[in-house]
């Protein structure tokens, strides 16, 4: 099923990118290009890469030079998380062209890429809550509480994997069909943020 395809590359992204720890470490993708699994890979490593960048920016010792090169930087992983999703859902709209949808096929209320996207936050959130919840240094109450909670974040993979699952099987058969959004994010576009059109201007 694809969700476990999505999660055991996950996984594999995440323990690859903690062999360096490394928010600078070069990603090294061992799946075929042009293949899914390629693209999953790729996708977590950013994701994996701004959840770093996340932790370091809230640092409250930053310097703030610093603070602000890390926000462009999270500002161009947010674009490039976002594109690589939407390259995701052509890939499953280009597998799934040759389906004819049935008269009465409903659409999803997110695309399969975004669905997948979740899978891959749950991971980031796995990993560490694993880590808290067996850390030894820490009190017995803290790594009860991160076991509580690490827990919900498991079932809460298994409810998300399994709708997947059963959304990808729908849209095989018909009963769903897919329809792409582009996000059109606007920050960090010349001609639609006010604050960089402006510029131009004065």
């Amino acid at each position: 099923m694809i969700s476990s395809i999505c999660n055991n590359i996950f996984e594999k992204s995440i323990n690859d990118y903690h062999i360096s720890d490394n928010v600078d470490a070069p990603v090294s993708n061992p799946f075929e290009e042009s293949s899914l699994e390629h693209l999953l890979y790729g996708k977590n490593w950013i994701d994996t890469v701004q959840w770093h960048l996340e932790d370091l920016i809230r640092d409250p010792r930053i310097d703030p030079a610093a603070a602000l090169l890390l926000k462009r930087r999270i500002d161009k992983s947010n674009q490039e998380r976002t594109e690589l999703v939407e390259f995701i859902d052509s890939y499953f709209l280009d597998k799934y062209k040759t389906v004819t949808a049935k008269e009465h096929a409903t659409i999803n209320t997110e695309s399969p890429a975004w669905a997948v996207d979740g899978l891959s936050i749950l991971a980031l959130k796995i990993y560490p809550m694993s880590s808290e919840a067996s850390r030894s240094a820490a009190t017995e109450e803290h790594r009860q509480a991160c076991s509580d909670k690490l827990k919900v974040l498991l079932e809460q993979r298994k409810d998300l994997a399994h709708a997947i699952d059963i959304l990808m099987t729908e849209i095989r058969d018909g009963l769903k069909y897919m329809k792409v959004y582009k996000q059109m994010k606007m920050y960090n576009d010349k001609s639609l943020n006010p604050v960089l059109y402006n510029q131009s201007t004065t």
